[in-house]
């Protein structure tokens, strides 16, 4: 395996309040390169951190785990928690492709086949004009008075 690791940085928060309660969990950021810069950025991450309950918090513990921090802040009726978590990033659907090394070799590209030339267009007939009488009574601005679309059975 050459290159560094990439890490994951997770916060899993509190979120909604009595029976709406609820964590969930984003990846807030990648770091490529040891567990230890990993966490540093982490910690850096969770001592900052402002989550949006309690609104008035009351009190504010920060403890380590073994693969990150766990954030306790108390309300005045309820207490809420984030997860920070650091993970080694094994497999990532939305990942950007990595280029092809491909042979030390140069090749020339393959040159390219002519584009055929494209079937000219069909003319298409103007639509026929409006008789005088379809449009029926026009007000002074030249606006119909019933407009074309009153009593169409289609619509």
């Amino acid at each position: 395996m050459s290159g560094a690791a990439t890490w994951g940085l997770v916060v899993e928060t509190t979120v909604g309040t009595g029976q709406r309660k609820h964590t969930e969990a984003q990846v807030v950021a990648h770091v490529t390169g040891s567990r230890a810069e990993a966490l540093e950025e982490l910690e850096r991450r969770a001592r900052t951190y402002r989550p949006w309950h309690p609104t008035s918090p009351k009190r504010r513990r920060l403890l380590r785990v073994d693969d990150g921090f766990l954030l306790v802040v108390d309300g005045a009726y309820q207490s809420f928690g984030t997860r920070f978590t650091v993970a080694e990033l094994l497999a990532d659907s939305d990942a950007p492709a990595a280029p092809d090394p491909g042979p030390e070799e140069v090749r020339e590209p393959a040159p390219a086949a002519p584009a055929p030339d494209p079937a000219p267009a069909a003319p298409q007939d103007p639509p026929p004009p409006a008789e005088p009488d379809a449009v029926g009574e026009l007000d002074e601005d030249g606006v119909p008075v019933r407009p074309s679309w009153l009593g169409r059975p289609d619509l």
